[in-house]
């Protein structure tokens, strides 16, 4: 016999979390289905003593709905600091900040966007023809906003990308703090939460099937190991990546076909990310820059971005690799061969960078852990960003249809905070408001 609750979220990351925390507050029957055996969806945090973080990692700012989560928590945090490094023409060079060369172009395009009639947008990639930006420069911008947005410039909007830099302005997203325990913490206080409120919190449980009417949704899925289930309940809040959303893995009977016609109109960007523990942090030496370095941007490498664990002296370095280029790093890993082909070419970029033989490097390496999460079947990508001309389809996604459907996720955020940890919490409160509004006599 089918369980019954008053909501049923889908989706235990921090969108659902997040949500589905409010509603239990509030006295409702709560019941929240994650599809993996761990919550907190694309943060993921592993190891021991030195946290890696296989998902997301930085708190970008100080937004107020994840400081809150934080200070609720008791979660300890610290600052980034720590100099930026450049390598180009195969020598190492301070620069001041990620994106120095593209901050130029970005402002002016930021500029350009406010000044066009309401409606009109082009990509990146057409903007930067339409203004004849010089080559260097224009190689430059696509590159940091195809790294930093796992976007394909040739789809991602200039109107998109305005939202987004004022946005982050008004957080002082160029701050960047890590959880001193692990980001994870985070949703694991959440799903406690949920929890102690009277939620009913279900890992291993993989929806299938969504069937409704308004007012009355039947859940069906399996749950390991195998076994089959069924829920039903007046509300269902989806905040399932937009990945999943657009692969259909999830069948809706019948198709809420408005909603996921504005999902198809986004795009969910692909992110490689690598993280190797060494015995030592044999990057210090040579310069004081060296001795703190924080971040490291190789434009014409791949990984392109790398950073450390600076403030912390855990011997660590992150590779990162997003947007098209994942595609061709992809293929260059796979035709590599060997056990670890992919800890390979990592080592062989730090080598090239750091004027290291890679067999040196490869003796200081204590583990290595790494992700893709586009391969992820339960995430399908990073996070989204919106092509040129779908600026609004977070808006629409927003909608609740006929008060029984309702959507949240990163994806969803309507403020310009696509892909953040604090855009998916906000979109999750949003929606929450949404469903005790339609219980409100």
């Amino acid at each position: 016999m089918a369980s019954r609750y008053d909501t049923i979220v889908i989706g235990a990351g921090v969108a659902g979390l997040a949500a589905a925390r409010i509603l239990a507050r509030h006295g409702l029957a709560v019941a929240l289905l994650e599809a993996r055996d761990r919550v907190g969806g694309r943060v993921h945090t592993v190891g021991g003593a030195a946290p890696i973080e296989l998902g997301a990692e930085f708190i970008h700012g100080l937004p107020q709905e994840s400081w809150e989560l934080l200070r609720d928590a008791g979660l300890g945090t610290y600052e980034l600091r720590g100099s930026h490094l450049r390598f180009a023409n195969n020598r190492l060079q301070p620069v001041h900040s990620d994106g120095e060369d593209a901050g130029s172009t970005l402002g002016s395009m930021i500029a350009w966007a406010e000044s066009q009639p309401n409606g009109c947008d082009v990509t990146f990639a057409e903007y930067l023809r339409l203004r004849e930006i010089d080559e260097a420069n224009a190689r430059e911008a696509r590159n940091y906003v195809e790294g930093f947005n796992a976007a394909d410039a040739n789809l991602i909007g200039v109107q998109s990308l305005a939202l987004q830099q004022r946005a982050e302005d008004a957080i002082e997203a160029e701050r960047l703090f890590r959880v001193k325990l692990g980001y994870q913490e985070l949703p694991l206080k959440m799903a406690a939460d949920v929890r102690l409120a009277g939620g009913a919190l279900l890992a291993g449980h993989v929806v299938r099937r969504i069937t409704w009417r308004r007012g009355a949704i039947e859940v069906e899925g399996a749950e390991f190991p195998g076994r089959e289930f069924q829920m039903r309940s007046r509300h269902c809040l989806i905040t399932l990546p937009l990945g999943v959303l657009q692969a259909g893995t999830v069948t809706f009977a019948p198709s809420p076909a408005r909603i996921l016609a504005h999902a198809g109109r986004m795009a969910m960007g692909p992110v490689v990310r690598v993280t190797i523990l060494f015995k030592s942090r044999f990057w210090q030496q040579g310069s004081p820059e060296l001795a703190h370095l924080s971040f490291l941007f190789a434009s014409e490498e791949m990984p392109a971005t790398w950073w450390t664990a600076e403030p912390d002296e855990a011997a660590m370095i992150t590779g990162w690799i997003g947007g098209p280029r994942t595609a061709l790093f992809r293929q260059r890993v796979a035709a590599r061969g060997g056990s670890d082909p992919l800890l390979t070419e990592c080592l062989d970029t730090l080598g090239r960078i750091f004027g290291r033989p890679a067999h040196e490097l490869r003796g200081l390496v204590s583990s290595w852990h790494s992700h893709d999460w586009q391969q992820d079947e339960f995430a399908m990508g990073a996070y989204s960003y919106a092509p040129a001309g779908a600026v609004d389809a977070s808006l629409r996604m927003t909608e609740p249809v006929e008060q029984t459907l309702f959507f949240a996720g990163e994806h969803t955020d309507t403020t310009g905070h696509w892909g953040t940890v604090h855009g998916a919490i906000r979109s999750g409160i949003r929606a929450a408001g949404q469903i005790l509004a339609d219980k409100a006599p």
